[in-house]
């Protein structure tokens, strides 16, 4: 039988700790990085949209601009009494089987940095006095809200003359 030469059983005792060393080097920062919170943010906006007669209904699309509050927030990046910009694309069916409603916004807050959201809907409606509660996705971002992911509710009150507040309650994570 022949016998190990001594420097590679040298060898192989040093490469056991560096391997375990590695491995925790490699684990621990991936648990302390994850991170998440909650925040709630008032959104008013101004709308323009375009209703035509469709199969059944109507389909109405168009934009909604203006600005978004952080009222409340676990804390960073949500910080509270901070204002961002905000534009929404949104794209409505209604039929007699109800309302069908996505959106997805662009949040911009001072610094240039975006949130991505995209709200849904199926109940209420899109008239003055009108509105409904929905259900949100948060669906990244960039700068300092790159990588976060989340979900919201959300409820939603149509004004008159174009203009609509929403009130978003949300998780987040990262």
């Amino acid at each position: 039988m022949e016998t190990m030469p001594l420097a590679k059983l040298k060898f192989l005792r040093l490469l056991s700790p560096v391997v375990v060393v590695s491995w925790l080097l490699l684990a621990v920062p991936t648990a302390v990085a994850e991170e998440g919170g909650s925040f709630t943010m008032l959104h008013s906006y101004e709308r323009n949209l375009t209703v035509i007669e469709h199969v059944g209904g109507q389909v109405t699309g168009g934009w909604l601009t203006g600005t978004s509050t952080v009222l409340q927030s676990s804390g960073a990046p949500f910080v509270k009494g901070s204002i961002s910009t905000g534009a929404c694309i949104a794209f409505v069916r209604m039929t007699e089987a109800g309302i069908d409603l996505e959106a997805p916004c662009t949040i911009t807050d001072a610094d240039g940095d975006s949130l991505f959201m995209v709200s849904r809907r199926t109940a209420g409606d899109i008239q003055d006095g009108g509105g409904g509660a929905g259900h949100a996705e948060i669906v990244g971002g960039t700068g300092r809200y790159a990588g976060i992911s989340g979900s919201c509710s959300y409820d939603t009150t149509y004004l008159p003359n174009g203009h609509n507040v929403t009130n978003r309650e949300c998780d987040w994570m990262r």
